[in-house]
């Protein structure tokens, strides 16, 4: 009876505190690093056990700690980081909006000068370069 219950104390408190150590944040572990605290908790199973129990597990029971830490998912409307967000979105829409605007009024009155100066330079274009004199586009001298 004695064999089989002594090995099972020793595995139930190196897996709760190799677990507990684990669940630990980083910044509240004393003594030595969390990664130390780990290999100590593997190297000697009990002894690392009861070494992080007594030493390097932070005071208080994390109650205190756990509000710092945690934080619950709250509502859209209740986040000032997702309205932040938003009101920018907001305002980048806007923003492409009236350039997509300005664009659209810059390219209709591109194409109303176009097509006026088409229909006016028409008849005229077609008389300076069709008639005149055949040397007149050369840069001989006569």
């Amino acid at each position: 009876m004695l064999r089989v219950v002594v090995p099972i104390i020793v595995l139930v408190v190196f897996v709760y505190g190799l677990i507990d150590l684990i669940r630990t944040d980083a910044r509240q572990t004393k003594g030595i690093s969390k990664a130390a605290w780990i290999v100590v908790q593997i190297v000697l199973p009990v002894i690392g056990a009861v070494l992080w129990f007594l030493i390097g597990r932070p005071r208080g029971g994390g109650a205190e700690a756990a509000p710092a830490t945690y934080r619950h998912p709250t509502a859209p409307d209740d986040d000032p980081e997702f309205l932040r967000n938003l009101e920018l979105r907001r305002r980048n829409q806007a923003e492409a909006d009236r350039l997509k605007k300005l664009r659209d009024e810059l390219d209709a009155k591109e194409r109303g000068l176009r097509n006026g100066l088409g229909d006016a330079r028409g008849p005229e274009s077609g008389e300076t370069h069709g008639s005149g004199d055949s040397a007149q586009g050369t840069d001989e001298v006569k």
